[in-house]
């Protein structure tokens, strides 16, 4: 059995036996059809499944899920959202509740950790993402959207969510993997998009070894057994660089960082293993690629459909205004989530909102509904960046990120990284949208992309 293949085994969601049993009884209400027919319709329809849960049930309802029909409460009102966001972390458990990323993104990925394994592994994270780091990412990004920008033609109709995969697909790689080799790019570049657009029923299906060898997930494992030995061939490579010291791609930083309370056989602080290496990197590609493509084509989009926000867009990318350009990638955000909710999973009885909970059932704030919430975010159907200026808005109503000591420590990076990518396309060309053009979200592994590619009109400016 493979590195790979062993990894599937371990981290197989909710392995069959354990865990508390949880019955209908003392949950809030929920449908009572098969877990199966639930799972399909949050992972699958999630933009109309959740919303007709809160129109038939109300601010709280459960939902039964697969694997082993683990429950799930949904809430969204910001007071109960800083409940959850605030909650113990000895009782509240995020790596459990994003269990169903484990075969993909290892034991040791960020999100997938909890207690003092999570703080650790934050800490030592942390040298990466900091201010002056992501300085230094900037000039790269900032080259690298440039490049992407002057091979478009004037006047042509292009899907914006194409581009800006291709875009902070080569941003993840050489800003955070510190690949510059074209042939190691050229062998990455298809291998990560595959690992990035898989289907939400291979997620269902990993709880049940036997589909391993089947179809999507027999493709998926071997996808992976490839991704795997190019992460750690670079990881071996970059452990022995001559010019590792001076490198300032994310990778070369981790390598660098050494935990003082860890020590090694030579007396020394320890720094991150190979695994904890390629665990973190491969979270850090799902986590920051698509995401952060789909927010930058969802705010092309937007600001193309109205010429008084191309306008004011426009004005901010010519006069370095960042701030403003920072609020409309936040605007897009709250507009057109990416990712449906934040989790924690109880480990011990709590009670969120007033309701008791048992021990195994998982909480959801619902980054869906409290982004479409009218008393948080008046006319929620608008594209309004200037809900972002002046930092009046309403605490935990804005749900991207996640918050509390879970909050994405890679927030600053993708901020940054749309920043740069906006500034460099508004400054170049006006963008416009075809009248009569729509476009409407559709699932993809985790996330949310525009179905149409989030399609613009390009033109010199």
């Amino acid at each position: 059995m493979s590195v790979t293949q062993e990894r599937f085994e371990k981290m197989r969601p909710v392995p069959r036996g354990r865990g508390p049993k949880v019955t209908a009884d003392v949950l809030p209400p929920g449908l009572r059809v098969p877990a199966l027919v639930q799972s399909v319709g949050l992972l699958g329809f999630r933009h109309q499944f959740v919303p007709a849960m809160k129109r038939r049930y109300g601010n709280v309802f459960s939902l039964r899920l697969l694997p082993e029909g683990r429950w799930l409460v949904v809430f969204h009102k910001p007071e109960v959202v800083k409940e959850i966001f605030a909650g113990d972390p000895a009782v509240f458990h995020a790596g459990k509740g994003n269990a169903i990323l484990g075969p993909v993104m290892g034991e040791h990925s960020l999100l997938l950790v909890d207690g003092a394994t999570h703080k650790r592994a934050r800490k030592l994270l942390m040298p990466a993402f900091n201010g002056h780091a992501l300085r230094g990412y900037q000039e790269v990004v900032t080259a690298l959207a440039k490049s992407e920008v002057g091979t478009w033609r004037a006047g042509e109709e292009i899907r914006s969510l194409d581009r800006m995969n291709a875009l902070t697909l080569e941003v993840i790689l050489q800003v955070v993997f510190g690949v510059t080799d074209e042939q190691r790019l050229a062998e990455l570049r298809p291998i990560v998009n595959r690992t990035v657009n898989i289907h939400p029923l291979v997620f269902l299906g990993w709880g049940l070894a036997r589909l391993r060898n089947v179809g999507p997930w027999r493709r998926t494992v071997e996808n992976q057994e490839h991704l795997d030995r190019v992460i750690y061939a670079e990881i071996a490579e970059r452990r022995v660089a001559p010019d590792l010291a001076e490198r300032t791609d994310v990778l070369s930083t981790l390598l660098r960082v050494r935990d003082p309370e860890s020590t090694t056989e030579t007396g020394g602080g320890g720094g991150l293993t190979d695994d904890e290496l390629r665990d973190q990197l491969v979270t850090l590609l799902l986590a920051g690629h698509e995401t952060t493509a789909t927010v930058l084509s969802w705010a092309l989009y937007e600001v193309g459909r109205d010429p008084t926000q191309a306008a004011k867009a426009r004005t901010a990318a010519l006069a370095g205004d960042d701030d403003y350009l920072e609020a409309v990638l936040k605007e897009a955000m709250r507009l057109h989530p990416v990712i449906p909710m934040v989790v924690r999973h109880l480990v011990k009885p709590a009670t969120v909102g007033g309701i008791d909970l048992p021990a195994g059932v998982t909480v959801a704030a619902s980054i869906i509904l409290a982004h479409a919430d009218p008393e948080n975010h008046p006319e929620p159907d608008a594209f309004r960046p200037e809900r972002f200026v002046g930092g009046h808005l309403p605490p935990h109503t804005w749900l991207p990120f996640g918050g509390g000591v879970r909050r994405c420590i890679g927030a600053g990076f993708s901020l940054m990284e749309g920043v740069a990518v906006l500034r460099e396309v508004l400054s170049s060309y006006d963008v416009t949208v075809r009248p009569g053009s729509t476009d409407v979200p559709k699932v993809r592994n985790i996330t949310s992309v525009p179905r149409h590619g989030a399609r613009i009109v390009v033109t010199p400016r």
